[in-house]
């Protein structure tokens, strides 16, 4: 059976929660999707499994969606689990893709707002599709993203 879903959103824990919202506007485009979260009701435990667990964050809407696309979603609890460094090859979530118009120059702006590369930038044909110009990145704390462009 397959169900009616429409894609919602994806959920970044941050350290700095507001530090990491403030990469995302500012690099990449994202917007502000208003209110603020500040979640700390009962339900927040309850529905983390995180005894005490406290929410604070913020929606961004990602570029190029329009007004009614998913969100980045760049939440911080009170109390975080030991850190594990993200891998591109760890199974699971591995990273998030932007469409940019100059490679290079996003991967520079990346650079310089305190974000990081892994691996080398690449040009490979893919046939029947194009020429696919990437390369992974990660944002100030860590999290794997892909810069990448077609050209046809």
């Amino acid at each position: 059976m397959t169900i009616q879903a429409r894609y919602v959103h994806t959920n970044l824990i941050a350290h700095d929660w507001r530090r990491l919202a403030g990469f995302y506007e500012q690099v990449l485009g994202c917007r502000p999707v208003p209110p603020e979260r500040h979640l700390t009701q009962p339900w927040v435990a309850q529905a983390s499994g995180v005894p005490g667990a406290e929410i604070h964050g913020i929606h961004l809407r990602l570029p190029g969606c329009g007004e009614d696309g998913p969100t980045l979603e760049i939440f911080q609890y009170n109390s975080l689990a030991e850190d594990a460094t993200p891998v591109i090859n760890r199974p699971g979530l591995a990273h998030l893709a932007f469409a940019v118009e100059d490679v290079p120059a996003a991967l520079a702006a990346i650079l310089a707002a305190g974000g990081g590369q892994t691996g080398e930038l690449v040009r490979v044909e893919v046939p029947g599709v194009g020429r696919l110009v990437f390369v992974y990145a990660c944002d100030p704390e860590g999290n794997l993203l892909e810069l990448q462009k077609w050209e046809r």
